[in-house]
């Protein structure tokens, strides 16, 4: 299995956020400076977070965003179901399946047992139980 960019970029926008403690509101143009990112991919990405909840965002000239709630309620198992659009490892899990063999396959479920697993492991832990502290962002300078 593997995770798309958008997620990826997603789980990075929330570590970076959840590492300003003193409530201030992130720009897309830090973050993505702080990643490398387009600007561009990472607007669609914070607008998601936005509305999912995940994020608090305020638009303009000193707009920004922060998380919408605190790190510790903030499961990696649940930003990733808003991120993913497809768990679908394997065909006969997609829409318009054809495998000839689906029926008496005994794959699906040991596949659906092994996403459920992966899903719940992600469940067990929070945006707070990976924080990184800002200077590991290597923002040392700046807030000094």
């Amino acid at each position: 299995m593997r995770l798309t960019k958008f997620s990826d970029y997603a789980l990075r926008v929330l570590l970076y956020a959840a590492s300003i403690e003193d409530g201030r509101l992130v720009t897309i143009g830090e973050t993505a400076s702080i990643y490398g990112i387009s600007q561009g991919h990472l607007k669609k990405v914070v607008m998601s977070l936005i509305h999912a909840g995940f994020l608090q965002g305020t638009r303009g000239r000193t707009g920004g965003f922060r998380l919408a709630r605190p790190a510790n309620e903030i499961r990696l198992g649940e930003v990733l179901r808003a991120t993913e659009t497809d768990f679908a490892l394997v065909e006969c899990f997609q829409q318009g399946n054809a495998c000839c063999i689906s029926r008496p396959c005994r794959l699906p479920p040991i596949f659906a047992k092994a996403v459920k697993s992966f899903m719940d492991t992600l469940d067990q832990f929070t945006i707070a139980d990976v924080m990184m502290a800002p200077e590991q962002f290597g923002l040392e300078a700046e807030r000094a």
